[in-house]
């Protein structure tokens, strides 16, 4: 087990073939909630910087699925720059508001997932916390070697990345 806490407050924990990432939000749950579940705003931040997201399919509800592309737009991110990145979520429980679950895979742009990358259970909790919102994001792997593979990818530092971004994007709405 490995736990690491980042300057913006990020808490990360390792735990065999679980992640959990953590971070409070000075935001309702309320909104932190719709941050993740409205398609136009989950594409104005989700992404590291430098990154943006285009929502190809987005149908936020049991069995429904949300195929997206995160394409690198800074030149200073070197060989990054232009790369694109596509995944594809399947959403499988949603309690509003409080907790989002989904399967998320690597895909290509018709959502096929990509053989051999790791596949994610993930499991997103929004807790009310004295005015502000905790976000607890639990991402289960099949295996120790698929969470060390996407660590390896840099996974914590582009969600760390993204948090900051979630987090301008939710002061420009409150």
């Amino acid at each position: 087990m490995s736990e690491y806490e980042a300057a913006s407050g990020l808490r990360t924990n390792v735990d065999g073939r679980v992640l959990v990432m953590e971070r409070t939000f000075h935001a309702p749950q309320s909104l932190l909630f719709q941050a993740y579940s409205d398609s136009k705003q989950l594409s104005d931040w989700w992404g590291p910087q430098g990154w943006e997201t285009e929502n190809r399919t987005f149908e936020f509800k049991p069995g429904g699925t949300w195929l997206y592309c995160m394409r690198c737009m800074d030149k200073a991110q070197g060989d990054f720059y232009g790369q694109e990145s596509w995944g594809k979520a399947t959403f499988n429980e949603i309690v509003e508001p409080e907790k989002i679950v989904y399967t998320d895979v690597f895909a290509d742009e018709k959502g096929n997932a990509v053989e051999g990358m790791p596949k994610m259970e993930i499991t997103i909790e929004f807790k009310e916390k004295e005015g502000n919102s905790k976000l607890v994001v639990i991402s289960e792997f099949a295996s120790e070697a698929q969470l060390k593979e996407v660590l390896g990818m840099g996974m914590i530092e582009g969600f760390n990345s993204q948090l900051d971004r979630l987090d301008e994007h939710l002061e420009k709405h409150q």
